[in-house]
């Protein structure tokens, strides 16, 4: 292993004067790079199309943060499922922890949407215009002439119009589809805070992917650094097999038999997205973006080598030739996600289509009417869906009344939140406590319960005897 540690003292994306130093990456082809291109355009694919799809005549994803409404494949979910969503992060969270403990970052080089974004889309368009590596160097060092006028204009133009394009689709996830052809339709100065933010957001896209582009992975992301603790010598990386390569040496492989496979050609470093040299092990600036794999079996294949000088393995992978991915930590992970999924989805599955909420009006205290005792609440309905619903209410437990303002039946349109009143009435007789817990059934057209809410009904202390 390369003992020198002083590459981690200093980054290749800045020099030595604190300036930055602009990373201009090789092209690289191989069976990696196609691997990840069918990846990102199918995740972009899917970017680009999923606020069209419907599921039930709802959105398959809408994250409408301002009406506080969110569809997940076609299921409404209000404020109220909040609780869901925050399980769901949680094991979003821990299923990149896993992924990281046993694979290393390769969410980051394969689906991360910053890496997709830069290298599958503005660095193509880069290279369509500008050209490879030397040539956008040579680019980038000559005065400014038509040349690199013209080149960089177009450029950056078509940079504006993607990340344009890009903010419109975030914006459908946001207000949905048929809000945004209102937009469109009405123009922008009927709507003119949501176009400025449309503008401004696509000028911070566009700055992230034309100028501040590996810095977001490097500086930005916490990721990198979380890496850190996550990984561990049976963790699979992109790693350099330093035992067969070193000692390295150029020139032909007859006259130097007793040199590593290694050829330091360079080419593992010109090729990677943040500037890293593999080949000084694991560091936290490395997306697992496969680039130097690619580039390294190519060279391999020249010179008659064996290809995966540069391969997915782990440390012991390399030290010991044995791979043990899923470790106990890893299984003990898997194991938590497992419980936190199984949570999820049985939240999920009982999910009631219609949310109620009973309170006792706040100040109220019970009325006796007629050898009754009377209790007054508020109700709040939600209709989680995009159907119609008639419902009412009834007593599970007790032998009692009640009564809605406005009628017994409760019309709700879809997606409508309904609040009201109600009063129950329970004869005295029938209350042997202070305090009695009610269980409500609220039933639909079919007379069938769609839920059971609990509240307390409030009577008169009962003296013991003696």
């Amino acid at each position: 292993m390369i003992q020198e540690e002083s590459f981690r003292d200093t980054i290749a994306t800045v020099n030595e004067e604190g300036r930055r130093n602009r990373i201009f990456p090789k092209r690289v082809t191989g069976r990696f790079a196609l691997a990840r291109k069918y990846v990102a355009w199918i995740l972009l694919v899917f970017l680009f199309t999923a606020p069209w799809m419907t599921v039930g005549g709802q959105p398959l994803l809408l994250l409408d943060v301002l009406g506080r409404k969110f569809v997940l494949f076609g299921q409404i979910f209000r404020p109220a499922d909040t609780f869901i969503f925050v399980l769901l992060m949680i094991s979003g969270v821990l299923s990149v922890i896993v992924f990281t403990v046993a694979f290393g970052r390769i969410f980051c080089g394969w689906i991360c949407p910053q890496t997709i974004f830069l290298e599958q889309v503005f660095r193509k368009i880069e290279y369509w215009i500008e050209g490879d590596r030397n040539r956008q160097i040579k680019l980038q060092k000559q005065p400014w002439n038509f040349e690199k006028i013209w080149k960089k204009s177009t450029k950056n133009i078509l940079f504006y119009l993607v990340s344009f394009a890009v903010s419109n689709v975030f914006l459908q996830y946001l207000v949905g589809v048929d809000r945004w052809k209102l937009y469109l339709q009405e123009g922008p100065m009927q709507h003119f805070g949501t176009f400025s933010a449309i503008v401004i957001f696509s000028l911070v896209f566009y700055l992230v992917f034309a100028w501040f582009r590996e810095q977001a992975c490097i500086v930005v992301c916490p990721y990198g650094r979380l890496q850190g603790v996550m990984l561990d010598r049976n963790s699979l990386v992109i790693i350099y097999d330093w035992i067969r390569g070193e000692p390295r040496g150029k020139g032909k492989r007859k006259e130097q038999d007793e040199k590593g496979d290694c050829v330091d050609c360079g080419l593992c470093v010109q090729v990677c997205p943040t500037g890293i040299d593999i080949r000084n092990g694991t560091q936290l600036e490395c997306v697992n973006c496969t680039a130097c794999i690619d580039v390294c079996d190519s060279v391999m294949h020249k010179i008659g080598k064996q290809e995966g000088l540069i391969r997915f393995d782990s440390q012991n992978g390399v030290e010991q030739g044995r791979k043990t991915i899923f470790t106990t930590r890893v299984y003990a992970y898997i194991g938590i996600l497992a419980v936190l999924l199984s949570i999820v989805t049985s939240l999920l599955l009982t999910r009631s289509e219609v949310e109620t909420i009973v309170l006792r009006m706040p100040g109220k205290l019970f009325e006796r009417v007629e050898g009754d005792i009377e209790n007054i609440y508020n109700f709040t309905l939600i209709n989680k869906t995009d159907e119609a619903k008639s419902l009412n209410f009834e007593l599970l437990d007790q032998n009692g009344a009640i009564e809605t303002t406005g009628g017994s039946i409760i019309a709700l349109s879809p997606e409508e939140i309904k609040h009201g009143a109600l009063i129950i009435r329970i004869p005295e007789q029938a209350l042997s406590a202070e305090k009695t817990e009610l269980k409500i059934g609220v039933y639909n057209s079919s007379n069938e319960v769609v839920e059971v809410v609990k509240t307390n009904f409030l009577g008169p202390r009962k003296r013991k005897k003696r």
